[in-house]
């Protein structure tokens, strides 16, 4: 009999899928179904004491994308809330990567969360520039914390931030996450271990986008670390509706076709003159255009 489940680490040919009393099923997919990702909600047929067969993908309720070598958008994970973007100044801090990944979640109708990590490590100089970096991102609307796993700051306030929304963490290598996630998670090895058992795959089960439930309600995934997070081709239009502070003036423009480039009567490049919206966004839109 068919039974629902939740996807809660993808391998490509296999799934772990979760049963609605939390037990852990190694699943293939049928042929002829869609990409399966983390996250997704599934109708599944188990074949085995710890095996089964995922029948369907149920309707996803917001996909997150990723672009692969040939800029493509492939699906990375379904379903969630919120997207926490977490840098730090170590590794050096990228405004571009940044502002990708708050594109990605508008564009995939997901929250952005943005977490500057590594608090502690702020000198003045640095400090300076940080609460410049969150003050334009909190007029432009995000929710911008400082945190600290090392010395437990913002913690509280990280973990009422993912209360009862499914969130899913991303960022450079080396920013933190694994330390932040311990701190919210602390029976997280435990888990681990458990996963790695379930999949026959061993540590692998590290190096892979992974769903943890939290214990104050909701659901946690986390994404290995990266060097950088490609949005693929995008749509001129689609592009602009993923800077939130472009839409009072999407529709404005002299021209119907403008892409907000050199175009004469923009109304975005008379936003950006008056100060309204930030050169430098407007330099990550050229980019991403280019």
């Amino acid at each position: 009999m068919k039974q629902p489940g939740l996807v809660i680490i993808n391998y490509g040919k296999n799934q772990l899928v979760e049963d609605t009393s939390g037990g852990i099923y190694r699943c293939v997919a049928r042929r002829g179904l869609p990409q399966i990702v983390c996250g997704d909600e599934v109708e599944w047929l188990q074949t085995g004491d710890t095996n089964g067969v995922i029948e369907s993908i149920r309707p996803r309720r917001t996909v997150l994308y990723r672009a692969d070598g040939n800029d493509s958008q492939r699906p990375l994970v379904a379903n969630i809330d919120q997207l926490i973007i977490e840098a730090a100044l170590e590794p050096a801090l990228d405004y571009f990567l940044i502002d990708k990944y708050c594109i990605a979640a508008e564009l995939a109708q997901a929250t952005p969360l943005i977490i500057i990590n590594k608090a502690d490590l702020l000198e003045d100089e640095d400090r300076v520039r940080i609460e410049s970096l969150v003050s334009e991102y909190r007029h432009i609307g995000y929710t911008t914390l400082l945190t600290s796993a090392l010395k437990n700051t913002g913690i509280d306030a990280f973990a009422d931030n993912l209360a009862g929304k499914t969130s899913i963490m991303v960022g450079q290598s080396g920013v933190g996450k694994s330390s932040l996630i311990k701190r919210l998670l602390p029976d997280r090895d435990i888990a681990v271990g458990k996963l790695s058992e379930a999949s026959g795959l061993g540590k692998h089960t590290t190096t892979s986008t992974t769903l943890y439930h939290l214990p104050q309600g909701g659901h946690l995934i986390d994404s290995p670390g990266v060097r950088d997070f490609h949005l693929g081709k995008v749509a001129t239009d689609e592009l602009g509706n993923g800077f939130r502070e472009f839409h009072p003036y999407l529709g404005q423009c002299r021209f119907n076709d403008c892409r907000h480039l050199s175009e004469p009567g923009c109304a975005i490049h008379a936003a950006v003159a008056a100060g309204v919206i930030l050169e430098r966004r407007m330099q990550s839109y050229r980019q991403l255009m280019s």
